[in-house]
Order: structure tokens, then sequence, then C-alpha cells
């Protein structure tokens, strides 16, 4: 089949040299990560010496990285304080926008009324006219007898509130699927085109889609921000467009470790919307329903459906379609269960979900040997920079908080006795507390993000707040490069995941 390889999800999809091609591609995020960590560990006991200059020529470099993220970081801040200013309805007055359609997917699964009702609400609050907007609620058939009352109950206090307001039910066990939000929302896409459009002749190419995660609630002027820059980017048709995840719908009920890691995550997405050519859709994101018409929607076989999109769309595309950063935010709930336990546990399954992401490291170097319209040089920046993304997530925390100091212990005599061996852990600590200096600008940052204190927390839990950033040598440790090992060893060995729906608990 022409251009068959556009929704790959993994080898055993594939016949003969293309899978035996794709299989290699498959292991190698995993065997370069993993011999990274192996490496290190040999070396320490047989090269000692190499590997202590190694850590302390990679302590530099990621004091300098360090400094260049806090930049991109700091810049990102000012640019969504400043857009969050903006009056983007104000802004659209001179422009020909009253024709757009803003869709807007909703894919849930066994979450409460509550958690669908906010994100919906949210909606129906937002800047935008309601007779301009179609609301999808993608529910699952195997959630069951809960979701169908849900969504009957949903319908009921909304359906009349927007120009058209369509539950889709997605089937179970459809050959060729995953059970997933990627199987969900494409479903929802097709028959809201058949259903919505085709049936009211609305054009294709007058409709923005925003799949969104159930948990998402939009800032008042998302919509008008979004078609804002929809009608100024050079070729709204071959562009994505990305808020940035904001975790603090419930950031004040969630523990410290929980509060970390999401706010982590936030920072990186923001430091990302600094550095457009290394970014990709994530989580909950908008495009034309012209484009994602073209493509063939969502892919519905593998979990990461989410960045898969957007390298549906380069390779579709040849290479033209890039990701405009929006520099202003959704907000979602950060991870929270009703236990600590279950809380860390369910962080760790999240960050394993989002760390597969490793599997379009294949995907997409599959695609660039079989796409021969693509530059040879937008080839390689975008390889690069996705290798050396999970490489780096996987392998630099471990080898700056953990490993640098196994030369001492597996190095020996003959090396515990060099200036080196004195020397190595002394500026080893220096270079990381430079670094570390970092995470009160983290801190500050964080805390500009904060809603309105619950009157049931107390003020003390503030400064909780604050003092949380020294988590962070145990966060991007257990819960960055240890599920990102993980993912990248399941890949290796063919032990595939399937999707993992985070659990929506509010207290």
């Amino acid at each position: 089949m022409k251009n068959g390889y556009l929704k790959v999800g993994r080898a055993a999809e594939l016949e003969g040299a293309d899978k035996f091609i794709y299989r290699l591609l498959e292991i190698f995020p995993g065997f370069l990560s993993w011999g990274t960590i192996i490496g290190v560990i040999v070396l320490s006991w047989q090269k000692p010496v190499w590997v202590a200059l190694f850590i302390i020529v990679f302590d530099v470099y990621w004091l300098v990285k360090t400094v260049y993220l806090s930049f991109h970081l700091n810049v990102s801040w000012k640019r969504m304080k400043r857009n969050l200013a903006v009056d983007w309805m104000s802004r659209l007055d001179n422009m020909k926008w009253q024709g757009l359609w803003q869709m807007v997917i909703l894919p849930f699964y066994k979450e409460d009324f509550e958690v669908v009702e906010d994100a919906i609400g949210s909606l129906f609050s937002a800047d935008w006219p309601k007779d301009k907007m179609i609301i999808i609620l993608a529910a699952e058939e195997r959630a069951g007898e809960g979701a169908r009352l849900i969504s009957e109950k949903i319908k009921e206090k909304f359906g009349d509130k927007f120009a058209h307001f369509l539950v889709t039910v997605h089937p179970k066990d459809i050959e060729g699927e995953m059970a997933g939000k990627g199987s969900n929302i494409a479903w929802a896409a097709e028959k809201a085109g058949l259903k919505i459009l085709d049936a009211q002749g609305i054009p294709y190419e007058k409709v923005l889609v925003s799949a969104f995660d159930i948990d998402t609630r939009v800032y008042p002027q998302y919509f008008a921000c979004l078609a804002w820059h929809f009608l100024t980017v050079e070729n709204p048709y071959r562009s994505s467009f990305q808020p940035v995840p904001l975790y603090n719908n419930n950031i004040w009920e969630a523990p410290a470790l929980s509060r970390v890691v999401a706010t982590s995550g936030t920072f990186w997405q923001m430091i990302q919307q600094e550095r457009p050519e290394r970014l990709a859709t994530f989580s909950s994101h908008s495009m034309s329903f012209k484009a994602l018409y073209e493509v063939g929607f969502w892919q519905r076989n593998m979990v990461s459906e989410d960045s898969r999109i957007f390298w549906n769309f380069f390779l579709h595309y040849n290479g033209d379609y890039k990701v405009v950063p929006l520099s202003y935010p959704v907000s979602m709930d950060a991870n929270l269960a009703p236990t600590f336990w279950r809380t860390t546990v369910n962080v760790y399954k999240q960050q394993r979900r989002w760390t597969w992401g490793v599997e379009n490291i294949p995907y997409i170097l599959f695609g660039f040997l079989k796409n021969k319209k693509i530059s040879f040089g937008k080839k390689l920046r975008h390889s690069f920079a996705q290798i050396e993304g999970f490489w780096s997530l996987a392998t630099n925390p471990l080898l700056i908080f953990l490993l640098g100091w196994l030369p001492l212990f597996l190095g020996g005599q003959e090396f515990n006795t060099l200036l080196l061996s004195y020397n190595l852990p002394r500026i080893t600590r220096t270079l990381m507390t430079i670094a570390m200096l970092g995470l009160i600008g983290s801190a500050v940052i964080s805390l500009s993000f904060l809603p309105k204190r619950p009157r049931i927390q107390k003020f003390r839990k503030f400064f909780f707040m604050v003092f949380q950033w020294v988590l962070i040598p145990v966060t991007i440790s257990i819960f960055g490069a240890i599920p990102g090992l993980d993912a990248q060893l399941r890949l290796m060995l063919g032990k595939y995941m399937g999707f993992w729906v985070t659990p929506k608990h509010r207290k």
C-alpha cells in the first residue's frame, strides 16, 4: 500500500525487510540508554580515571544546559503572563474570524460526573460564541452503564448550550485497534465529520479541532488566542497549535511528589514553547479539521496518539508541517489518589506512559527512510532532537545523582590514591550545587501558577509549595529516568505497552 508506513504502530504490523528494520529501530533507543548506564558501571571498575573525567565533563555540560533551559523557562514564563493579559477577542476585531468553528473532543472513560461537568462548564464559560462551538463527548462502550448515564446527564445539562453537542460511543474490540484515547477520539472525529459537518454543510477548513483530556479546563480566551494564531500563521493548514498544560486544578490537594512531577512537566513544555523546532504536540492540542481529515485522524493502534499525530502530519506533508506554540495555558489535574502510596504508583505509571512516547523514534526513523521528499537537514535535526531527548531523560539524572560516585567505590585502591579521586566528589558537588540554584527560579515561577488557596488548606502549605523543590533529585530520577528506562526496555524487548488511563480523583 502506498504510504502504508504512515499508520504503522509496531514492527509486528509489517512484513519482510521492513519488519526487520523497524524492529531494529525499536531496539535502538533502549540499547543506547541501557548501554550508557551499563557502560558507566563497567568502566567505573575497569577504567575509573576515564569515567571520573567523563563525569566532570558531563557535570559541566549539565550546568551549561541547566542555565540554557532556565533562560528559556524564564522567557516562556514572561511571554505566557503577557498572553494571559491580552484581550484576544479584541485582537480578532479586524480579522475575518466569524466563520470559524471551534470543535472540542473530550474523551472519557470512567471519570466521575463532576470531572466531566467541570471540563464542559469551562468551555461554556469561555469567550467564544456558543453558536460557533461543537462539543463531542467521546464515551467508551467498555466503560459500561456508568459512562452511559453520565453522558446522558451531561447532555441534558449542556446539550442546548452549544450549536451542536454530540455524544459518541466508541465500540470495544474493533480489530486492529488498541483500546485507548487515540482510537476513541479518531472514532469521535470521524462521526462528528459525518453527523455534523457534512450534514450541516460546514466546510472542514473552517473548523478548528481541540482534542482535550477530560480534566482539561480552558482559560477564558483560549479559543480566541487559538483563532488569532490560526489566522496569522503563514500556513494554518500545515500547523498544529500547542497550549501550555498547567497541572493545577487540584494542586493544593496533591502531595508534594505529585506536585513537583506535575510542575516539572509544565516547565518542560514551557521550555519547548521557546524551541518550536523541537516542539511536537502533547496532551491537549489543536489543529484544523481539514488537515486532520486528510491524514486520516489519530492513529488507533498505539499509545502516544498526542505526539504521533504531529509525526503523521509531518510525514504526510513531506516535512511541511510545524507546531505553533500558543504560550497560553490550559489547566489539568495533578496526579491524586485516595492514598499517598496509590498516588505514588499512579505518578510512576503516568510517567511511564508518557515516556512510552519513545515509540515515536522507530516510527520517525522508519518514516524518514521511506520518505525521500523530506530534506536530509530536516531529517537529521528532528532525529537528533528526539533521540537526544529520550536518551537524556532516561540517563542524565542517574549519571548526575547516582553513578557519578561509582569510580570511588569500584575503581579500587589504585584509583583512590590519585588526586583525581579526592577532587571528584568536591568538583561534582560544587557544579551540582551551582546548577541546583536554578530551583529558586523554579519555585518562584511555580508559585505564580497557584490558584487561590482553598479555605480548608492551611496557610503553612504555601511554604511547602516553596520547599518542595528540594525533592527534584528524587523526582527526576525515580519518576523520570527510571520509568524512561522501563519504557525503553519494554520497547527493546518487544513487550509493548497498552494505554493506561490515569484515574481522576477529586477530594
